[in-house]
């Protein structure tokens, strides 16, 4: 999954009561598609600066506390949203982890998660497991990560399997990059690695990255701080040039 795969899923050996952040107010999604396009360009920004924050150290959770760390001086809340086995090739949500124990405030925004699967008729959030791949993980991490406005998701691979968590912090919102020309470089690299609607997935980008949006039948512009993008499109949405 290119910069996803740089940056996490390497096997290594929030206590967050903000779980709503503030969004901007739209529809409700009611299909996977819809949220990967909402929420992927803004969560694939976030990842950057994330990765940057924690570089290659190795991650620790401690469970109790509700953190995971990545050295000593990198500590993060955390929430849980389930793990991945990779032996049967499947996806528990921790909210569905009975066996586990796990505190109910590290599992929220997973419990969040259910009951908007279950308002908007999407089964990937309502349905306790089901088979799934590791690549699809990062599909639960920025639907969480853009629906909370957290700070990024991780996915820590302890060998037979995976646990995908959301953190939240001011040190790593402190770092992101506010470059118009971010943009330029994140968007291009989100749509050739996911099947998106081109056109849905920049205009919901645009939106969340606080710019006035205007709509044509094949551009999106977005407009901020005096600086200018342009996405255009062709009859099928998909992007043909990127400008500003």
């Amino acid at each position: 999954m290119g910069l996803f795969n740089n940056i996490f899923g390497q096997p290594d050996n929030q206590n967050s009561d903000s779980s709503q952040g503030v969004q901007p107010e739209q529809a409700a999604c009611k299909t996977e598609q819809e949220l990967l396009e909402r929420y992927g360009a803004i969560a694939f920004d976030k990842q950057m600066d994330f990765g940057e924050v924690i570089g290659d150290n190795n991650w620790n959770v401690d469970i109790g506390q509700g953190i995971i760390s990545f050295g000593e001086d990198l500590t993060f809340p955390m929430q849980i949203l389930g793990t991945f086995s990779h032996s049967s090739q499947t996806w528990l949500w921790a909210w569905a982890n009975t066996q586990s124990n796990l505190p109910e405030n590290i599992i929220r925004q997973s419990l969040q998660l259910k009951k908007y699967g279950e308002d908007n008729g999407i089964d990937l959030l309502s349905t306790d497991t089901f088979d799934f791949s590791a690549e699809e993980l990062h599909l639960i991490g920025m639907t969480a990560s853009g629906m909370f406005d957290a700070s990024g998701y991780y996915i820590a691979d302890y060998g037979q399997g995976a646990m995908v968590v959301t953190v939240k912090s001011d040190t790593i919102d402190q770092a992101r990059t506010s470059d118009h020309l971010r943009i330029f470089t994140a968007f291009p690299q989100l749509i050739s690695q996911f099947e998106v609607n081109h056109k849905n997935t920049f205009k919901n980008y645009l939106v969340f990255k606080g710019y006035q949006v205007t709509e044509n039948e094949n551009s999106v512009e977005g407009t901020q701080n005096g600086n200018s993008v342009i996405g255009e499109f062709d009859d099928l949405s998909r992007l043909t040039n990127l400008k500003g």
